[in-house]
């Protein structure tokens, strides 16, 4: 009978192993958002321009409601809100709608010098 208590905790503890590694392998946090900044070479309105890409990394979820940090940013070139939407300090990114693994949301800005861009929070959905 002892064998069989044994071979029986030996199972769960492996069935719990692997359901905790999985999870972990699952999961994504808001480091797995990079933003990538390069000049375009292209001056506007005698400005240099930027390019913005804001990429979601993780392997298996999507994250939404993206806010990146923006403190005192200014263009005096377009960017459509539903992409890029300033609201003080903090930037709604892709008009809250989720981005999936490996999509680049990207927009150009043009002014004196790039700024400043980290992620600030999201959402992550599984």
């Amino acid at each position: 009978m002892s064998k069989m208590v044994d071979s029986t905790i030996k199972m769960l503890t492996l069935v719990f192993f692997l359901v905790f590694v999985s999870q972990g392998y699952s999961k994504c946090s808001l480091s797995d958002l990079s933003i990538y900044q390069q000049p375009t070479g292209i001056q506007l309105k005698q400005f240099p321009e930027y390019r913005v890409d804001i990429i979601n990394n993780c392997a298996n979820c999507v994250q939404k409601n993206v806010k990146i940090n923006c403190p005192n940013f200014e263009t005096v070139e377009y960017v459509d809100p539903s992409i890029f939407n300033v609201l003080g300090n903090v930037c709604i990114v892709n008009g809250d709608k989720p981005i999936a693994k490996n999509v680049n949301v990207t927009f150009n800005y043009a002014w004196h010098n790039s700024f400043s861009l980290s992620p600030n929070s999201s959402e992550i959905s599984c």
